[in-house]
């Protein structure tokens, strides 16, 4: 475990930072070129919805399984192994562009491979994090880790909107470039990944699974976090192909729409950094609760359905988010042992991500069928029903304080 020096001092917490940093660029901005690929392609709002789909898939597939070889394996050396296929999956797309050999079939199965490789990498990121960061300053560098990924967010989706009006290949051409320092920063990190294990008895998949699983089962605030965030997740991934869709119905270019995208990003940051203020001022229970609640700001699209008024919906859910996922992570993170932190940390990304393919699959049925309008009042009835159950469930009334991190 690193001493406990400050967080922008801690050689190893800034070299993870900034090579997940160039790494999720490369990511975020293939994210908004997959949907623009597909609909420059095909011109079907569900065939984008399925791309959506198929990326964010591993998920439910692997995210179980994920922890129990993060687990088992050597963090680090899965991290690079992930972001060596990666870099190929990436590569044979834009081979493929190059030859004008590219069809929806090859596009569907880079982006599966992509998010299954990004599934891998995040839950063992867990252990590194954890690894490198003393345990009271966890959520700390958990709301840095929100702030780098504002920052991501704010640059990626205009920079991939811009390439992509270039070229239709420099989006993925810039992403195979960050995977490649992503590698680095890997390579020149000092601190093991994991702690000694003074047991090395390799059991079953399945029971290992199942200690992962009752741990988070057992604690009732992870769990109905956990559950809850599932539906709202749905929403969000589904918001992103509306603004897509929405904005090329209003005439705007790529390089626009993604300028549209990154306003989430400037408030994200914005929110980041104000994160360890409010952990420091709001109980844990109050900053679920008003995540829940500010999410509803997207109904001012059905009263307007105009693009811009959907981005101005979701400023009060980018400006809380950050501090509630970093208060819940940090502090799961922090409490959960090191022999179990990607088991953990696993079972909770995969049961809170489990619903996420079908957020662009929805989005983009609803929208081959019905308005827009329509499809984002759906969202929102969706919304109300998780802020009314959350506001109602005992765990998150008596929610855990921070405070209990504190070193004596």
């Amino acid at each position: 475990m690193t001493s406990a020096v400050p967080l922008r001092r801690n050689r190893d917490f800034i070299l993870l930072q900034a090579g997940q940093t160039l790494s999720t660029s490369g990511g975020q901005s293939t994210a908004i070129a997959y949907p623009l690929l597909v609909l420059a392609l095909t011109h079907s709002p569900a065939k984008a919805g399925l791309v959506g789909f198929a990326r964010v898939l591993p998920w439910p597939l692997f995210g179980f399984v994920a922890g129990v070889l993060a687990d088992r394996s050597r963090r680090k050396r899965l991290m690079i192994v992930t972001d060596v296929v990666r870099l190929a999956a990436v590569t044979t797309l834009v081979v493929a562009m190059a030859f004008d050999a590219l069809g929806f079939a090859l596009i569907l199965v880079v982006a599966f491979v992509e998010g299954a490789m990004f599934v891998l990498f995040n839950v063992a990121e867990f252990g590194a994090l954890r690894s490198v960061v003393p345990q009271h300053q966890l959520p700390a560098a958990a709301a840095a880790e929100q702030a780098r990924y504002s920052t991501v967010s704010l640059v990626a989706p205009p920079l991939g909107g811009a390439l992509f009006g270039v070229a239709r290949a420099l989006p993925w051409i810039a992403n195979a470039v960050s995977i490649v320092f992503s590698l680095g920063s890997l390579l020149a990190m000092r601190t093991p990944f994991q702690e000694r294990r003074a047991d090395d008895v390799v059991r079953s998949v399945r029971t290992e699974l199942a200690e992962g699983l009752r741990w988070l089962w057992g604690h009732d605030f992870f769990r109905s976090c956990a559950l809850l965030f599932t539906g709202v997740n749905i929403v969000y991934e589904g918001l992103f192909l509306i603004l897509v869709v929405v904005g090329k119905q209003q005439g705007l270019s790529s390089g626009e729409i993604g300028a549209l995208v990154a306003v989430f990003g400037v408030c994200s940051l914005v929110g980041s950094f104000f994160a360890p203020r409010l952990q420091r001022r709001l109980s844990m229970k109050t900053i679920v609760l008003t995540s829940f609640w500010v999410q509803l700001g997207i109904a001012a699209f059905v009263v307007k359905p105009n693009v811009y008024v959907l981005v101005a919906g979701t400023v009060p859910m980018a400006l809380l988010l950050p501090t509630a996922n970093s208060t819940v992570i940090g502090y799961r993170v922090a409490v959960v042992p090191d022999r179990l932190t990607s088991r953990v940390n696993g079972v909770a990304r995969t049961i809170a991500l489990s619903g996420l393919p079908l957020g662009p699959l929805v989005a983009g049925l609803l929208l081959d069928s019905f308005s827009a309008r329509a499809t984002v009042a759906a969202f929102c009835i969706a919304l109300l029903v998780f802020a009314l159950l959350a506001s109602t469930n005992r765990a998150i009334r008596n929610a855990p304080s921070l405070s209990e991190l504190e070193p004596a």
